[in-house]
């Protein structure tokens, strides 16, 4: 709800500041007279019914503008997305980031991978792991991914202590054999 209330104000707040520059603009370019401009200066300072206006506009805006400061300024522990775990003893958060380190890690025990990337999601029934690997082509490669599976699966249970609902891996390609070159002597 403080998120729709956010981008509503920011809304109104850059709709405000948009409207403000144009005048600015058009004010610059000679289009609205000084005499225009100094006609409405004196109806702030000295007309009630453009000050009533013109004093909750600026109020209206300067609370926003601090909103703004304080949501920017403010350090929030949703910063890091993290999966939280509630023990005997308090409160565990793992970052994601960990889980997907852990999930490369085991994924490299793997004879014949190559290039690894992962991706974790949390989903009710657990993690789902994704892994994108490139492999050596040498290897079968259903006998490898599903080595791979069952590693990352078993490993990453065993150290964070979450269960693992999927671990999908993703054969992007085979890495190309580099070329040997042969010196030639004349």
């Amino acid at each position: 709800m403080i998120k729709v209330i956010d981008k509503l104000l920011l809304f109104i707040f850059s709709l405000a500041v948009l409207i403000g520059c144009i005048i600015m603009l058009v004010c610059s370019f000679g289009w609205i007279s000084l005499e225009s401009v100094g006609n409405f200066i004196h109806d702030v300072y000295y007309d009630m019914d453009t000050a009533i206006v013109f004093i909750p506009v600026t109020i209206v805006m300067a609370l926003i503008s601090i909103r703004f400061l304080v949501v920017a300024l403010r350090r929030g522990k949703a910063n890091v997305p993290s999966i939280d775990q509630r023990t005997d003893f308090g409160d565990i958060r793992i970052s994601m980031e960990t889980v997907e380190n852990l999930a490369l890690k085991a994924a490299k025990r793997s004879r014949g991978v190559k290039d690894l990337k992962a991706r974790v999601k949390v989903s009710p029934a657990g993690l789902e792991i994704i892994i994108r690997a490139i492999v050596d082509g040498e290897s079968s490669i259903p006998q490898l991914t599903e080595e791979m599976q069952a590693g990352i699966k078993t490993h990453i249970e065993e150290i964070t202590g979450i269960p693992v609902a999927v671990v999908s891996v993703f054969i992007a390609n085979i890495q190309q054999a580099s070329p040997t070159f042969k010196s030639r002597v004349e």
